[in-house]
């Protein structure tokens, strides 16, 4: 073998060293920065108790591949520094204190829970039918005013104002008694109920209090809206 042989193959060998060294490093750190990941998201959904009818979702952000973190004999550790809300968006400090690094790791929260949505552009003056709505999961974060979580506690009432498709239904974009509606009023008390008409003198929503004519007597009352069409007073 001739020396010019022997020095390609020593070129090619150191070649085929460093580039499965580098490799190697490589995947290492991306195992590290994959593991800090993973502690963060855990650390965060063991913060988090959603309801039974919940979904939580957990994302930590990619961190920079150029980062260059030490292997922890240790099992890393995690907080939540300063005074952070848990919903939205957080940032989670994970580090190892015996190979003296840490890392902070941006972390996505959604608490998702089922809400009613149009399933179609409700426009104003509308009377909202089962065709008009279904069940979404919708992120918390962009719940907002009383919203319902069943299409049958709105079916009937009447859309105050335009909603695009997709959106959620929140109390103030409906009545479900509405201002000239003739509504049914439960009144009652310790031994007595009764039920009897009146005309409702202002719109409402459910739980809202609104002014109501009694039919009969022609009085007035404040009642509270329970139902499409319905309201309470209690004597």
């Amino acid at each position: 073998m001739t020396p010019k042989t022997l020095l390609r193959l020593l070129i090619f060998f150191i070649g085929l060293t460093s580039t499965f060294f580098s490799n190697f490093v490589l995947g290492s750190q991306q195992n590290i920065l994959e593991q800090v990941q993973q502690t963060a998201e855990q650390f965060v959904t063991a913060l988090i108790d959603p309801p039974d009818n919940g979904e939580l979702h957990v994302q930590a952000s990619p961190l920079d591949s150029r980062l260059r973190l030490s292997p922890c004999p240790t099992e890393l550790e995690a907080t939540v520094p300063g005074k952070q809300s848990l919903t939205g968006n957080v940032t989670v400090l994970v580090k190892c204190p015996a190979a003296d690094w840490q890392v902070y790791v941006p972390v996505k929260t959604q608490l998702m829970l089922p809400r009613v949505v149009a399933t179609k552009p409700l426009g104003r003056g509308m009377v909202i039918t089962t065709d008009d709505l279904t069940i979404q999961m919708v992120d918390l974060r962009f719940q907002r005013g009383m919203i319902f979580e069943r299409p049958a506690q709105i079916l009937g009432s009447k859309m105050k104002r335009n909603v695009k498709m997709g959106d959620t239904i929140q109390g103030n974009d409906i009545c479900l008694v509405c201002r000239n509606d003739t509504v049914r009023i439960n009144a009652g008390g310790s031994n007595l109920s009764i039920i009897t008409e009146g005309v409702a003198l202002s719109d409402g929503s459910l739980g809202e209090q609104v002014r109501v004519q009694n039919t009969r007597s022609k009085k007035i009352i404040n009642a509270s809206v329970t139902a499409v069409g319905e309201v309470s007073v209690n004597y």
